[in-house]
């Protein structure tokens, strides 16, 4: 069990690539932060599901351990930044969490449970989640967490006002609460943790609950917590809802940039489980939150006291000598929950407070297993204190290097040292995307790695330093450093990688008759002579050749393509390819994506090597597509596997001259609820529909639009939507065009539908509009909205709600087949 806990204390510590380096205020709030023994778990279903301005009032004025536990990554949502979507968009989410809790003073959880998609009840949330591996996951977070409060976002009592897995998060929380301390729950992860159970349960009320911020201000609200969270910290020189601002514009990819304000704030708070609350300021009364709480702590949290009253903001290392003392003293304690994370905050205070810089940087971003990496290290004391390096331990081998060097006042030390890493060494990739799991669930197999947030980086170097003759190591992870001529000095993580990664660069592949395709495979060598053979794999009915081709790569980083030519069966058929790599006769399968935005750290993503490959039996009409980019999907390459030309077009270049060239107009995802200059465009689209044209738009959500009219005529929209993607589809009105030409569509067409049908659905619309389909969830009333086609003028105008951005990238048939019909409408 201590050897776990030190193991999250270090990877929480450790996984950023850039060094932190607090000023003498934040020093001092760190050191106000070792004197508080509390700790808080905030409990939802998704990143952005947290309320940060709570988290950041508890992290910051409450001064306690605050965690939040996302029971999900955020897979299933849309990307407002990029074209990744569910695992990747997923990695996205969770590096955006990472950073909003670095920046409102929390720590990141999460469960296996994978975010499928919108659900409307709890019970459809866990047909799909493994509700017993949920509970595990809630439970071992509460056990080695060990939270004196409890705090969820949503009401277990109320299911169906929200999303499923809102209320679903709340319901678990209420049973994992009582399991946590059940010594036969579980007995398995009591081999590395222990029962544990918190004061009390909370629910995090809001105005959202009550129907609207009025309705909520004449609520009686005298039987909640009524916390004033609207603190201002001088230290910072900012207010609790600035810093949760900040926090929460970390979301970028769900559009969540927020403005901070000032001034009176209040939560509200309505008790659960556990023990009423006299004083409704303190959500932790009766908790002893002091050092008392740790057996022989009270000369602890007595000496920490007296360093904060003689605290020299002008000089930080004057605190020095006592905090290694209290070093000493807390090493000595019997070991706990408390020593071992109250020890690694405290090491970190010492080398803050004495300006003792220590940094491992490896000579290269990427390094294969069973190599040997050059790493340069620096330990630099900037205070008058006595220190000595005594050695360097490589971890997580702990192989040792003796130094036994003075670190004397500002006067900098280091070279460079080999580590040998072993073959066994594991990938640096997301470690829940592994091994496959379901459509509800990550596959982790390892306890030890559950709740984790972060990808797992061991690969660190142990500075062992002697102050004051009190022996202390401090870890760091090895990382890259770089200077960009632009950007100046980049840190990035330190990478293990396979030896070779292959992509193949359709992830799609569209067959619409038995010729043979070419299939193009890049091979990217991730070591120095790379050679070996790649072969690319398909079920029986299809043919692939050659059986395998040679590469040779002389240089890491290095990259060539090869082609295998395929033939298709002669009957429809979706099936999934493999490209795998060869050397020396051990077998790499493995793609490399590498996701770089500028507001998280690079991440390095592995996964097998596949793509679909569909035969399908489609005919298209019309040739030249138009497509408008909204808030970002794959549509694009999708219609250019079925052959068509497509022109990517922003809303400044719409002229009628330039739509005139087209045979259809799509507008991408979430176009009017992203793209302002769409407000000046609008009317010419509708004029191009008029004078013959084809204008298909996507689901928009409801609410603010760019433009004043989505559809020529009066068109609704709402929440609506159908999550079955299995749902029966009833044909409305069988005769009409889109149904029939050039593809006649069927049922069989809405079999393999991933994630959700379609969502956001009109629900009132003008006697124009021909609904083509009805549908619905279970023990729903059906829906009509999905695909409404209405003819304008000399063309046709046509909106759905249908989720051909997941199906087509997806390679479902049916999907392709209906776009067909929709962009042919007109021909």
């Amino acid at each position: 069990m201590q050897k776990l806990l030190l193991s999250l204390l270090l990877i929480t510590t450790l996984c950023n690539a850039q060094p932190e380096k607090p000023t003498s205020a934040e020093i001092y709030h760190k050191l106000e932060k070792l004197n508080f023994l509390g700790s808080a778990l905030y409990i939802a279903a998704h990143p952005d599901d947290e309320n940060n301005r709570l988290i950041s009032f508890l992290a910051n004025s409450t001064k306690a351990r605050t965690g939040y536990l996302s029971l999900t990554r955020g897979d299933g949502g849309q990307n407002l930044i990029g074209l990744e979507l569910r695992e990747l968009l997923g990695v996205i989410r969770t590096q955006e969490l990472i950073e909003a809790r670095k920046i409102d003073g929390g720590e990141q959880f999460f469960s296996r449970a994978n975010d499928f998609g919108f659900s409307k009840l709890p019970n459809e949330t866990l047909q799909i989640w493994d509700k017993k591996e949920v509970l595990q996951d809630m439970v071992w977070v509460i056990r080695n967490f060990e939270p004196d409060v409890i705090i969820t976002r949503f009401d277990h009592r109320s299911p169906g006002s929200t999303h499923g897995h809102h209320t679903t998060s709340a319901m678990l929380t209420q049973e994992a609460y009582e399991l946590a301390n059940d010594p036969n729950y579980e007995t398995e992860q009591l081999k590395f943790t222990k029962t544990w159970k918190p004061k009390r349960v909370l629910f995090n009320v809001s105005w959202w609950f009550f129907g609207g911020k009025d309705k909520f201000e004449k609520a009686d609200k005298s039987n909640y917590v009524n916390l004033e969270t609207g603190s201002y910290y001088p230290l910072t020189g900012k207010s609790n809802q600035e810093i949760a601002a900040l926090s929460r514009s970390r979301h970028k990819s769900q559009g969540f940039g927020s403005t901070g304000e000032r001034g009176d704030d209040m939560e509200y708070l309505e008790l659960i489980k556990g023990d009423a609350l006299k004083d409704k300021q303190n959500l932790f009364e009766g908790i002893d939150t002091s050092w008392n709480r740790v057996k022989g702590g009270k000369q602890i949290g007595d000496a920490i006291a007296a360093i904060l009253k003689s605290y020299d903001f002008k000089n930080p290392a004057a605190s020095v000598p006592a905090l290694v003392k209290v070093y000493s003293q807390l090493s000595r304690l019997e070991e706990g929950y408390w020593k071992k994370l109250k020890l690694q905050e405290l090491k970190e205070v010492i080398a803050t407070c004495s300006g003792l810089y220590l940094e491992a940087i490896a000579e290269q971003q990427s390094v294969t297993p069973g190599s040997i990496l050059k790493v340069r290290w620096e330990a630099i004391n900037r205070s008058a204190v006595l220190m000595n390096l005594k050695s360097l331990s490589a971890l997580p081998e702990n192989t040792v290097t003796t130094q036994n060097l003075p670190l004397a006042n500002n006067v900098g030390q280091g070279t460079t040292i080999d580590v040998q890493l072993p073959k066994t060494t594991p990938y640096t990739s997301p470690y829940w995307l592994t091994e496959k799991g379901t459509s509800g669930m990550y596959k982790v197999t390892d306890q030890q790695k559950i709740g984790k947030a972060d990808i797992i980086r061991e690969l660190a170097i142990a500075f062992n330093v002697d102050i004051n003759g009190v022996s202390i190591p401090f870890e760091r992870n090895i990382v890259y450093k770089t200077n960009d001529p632009v950007k100046g000095e980049v840190y990035e993580p330190l990478d293990v990688i396979p030896a070779v990664t292959t992509r193949i660069t359709n992830k799609v592949q569209l067959f619409t008759d038995t010729k043979k395709q070419t299939v193009n495979i890049k091979i990217k060598a991730g070591q120095d002579n790379c050679k070996g053979s790649l072969r690319f794999e398909l079920p029986q009915g299809w043919l692939v050749n050659p059986a395998s081709i040679p590469f040779d790569l002389k240089t890491k980083g290095s990259e060539t393509m090869v082609s295998f030519e395929v033939t298709p069966p002669e009957n429809p058929m979706e099936a999934t390819g493999k490209s795998i790599a060869t050397i020396n006769g051990e077998e790499f399968d493995r793609e490399q994506t590498i996701i770089d935005y500028p507001h998280i750290a690079p991440q390095n993503v592995l996964l097998p090597s596949t793509a679909k490959f569909s035969k399908v039996d489609l005919k298209i009409k019309g040739q030249k597509i138009a497509y408008v980019m909204g808030a970002g999907d794959n549509i694009p390459e999708s219609l250019k596997q079925m052959a068509y030309d497509v022109t990517l077009i922003t809303p400044e270049a719409i002229t009628i001259q330039l739509l005139t060239s087209f045979d259809a107009v799509i507008m991408g995802i979430r176009a009017y609820n992203v793209l302002d200059g769409m407000a000046f465009k609008q009317q010419l689209l509708f004029d191009y529909v008029n004078n013959g044209g084809t204008m298909i738009v996507q689901y928009n959500t409801p609410g603010k639009h760019t433009v004043k009219d989505l559809a020529p005529y009066p068109l609704r929209l709402s929440g609506k939507r159908v999550t079955d993607e299995n749902a029966k589809v009833t044909f409305l009105d069988a005769t009409n065009r889109v149904l029939n030409y050039p593809n006649k569509i069927t049922a069989n067409d809405f079999k393999g539908w991933v994630q959700e049908q379609g969502l956001y659905y009109p629900d009132e619309w003008a006697k124009e509009f021909t609904p083509i389909f009805s549908s619905h969830d279970k023990d729903e009333e059906p829906l009509k909205g999905s695909l409404l086609v209405a003819k304008y003028g000399k063309g046709y105008y046509i909106y759905t709600g249908l989720s051909f951005f997941r199906e087509l990238p997806e390679g479902v048939s049916g999907a392709y087949r209906l776009m067909a019909n929709l962009i042919a409408v007109g021909q």
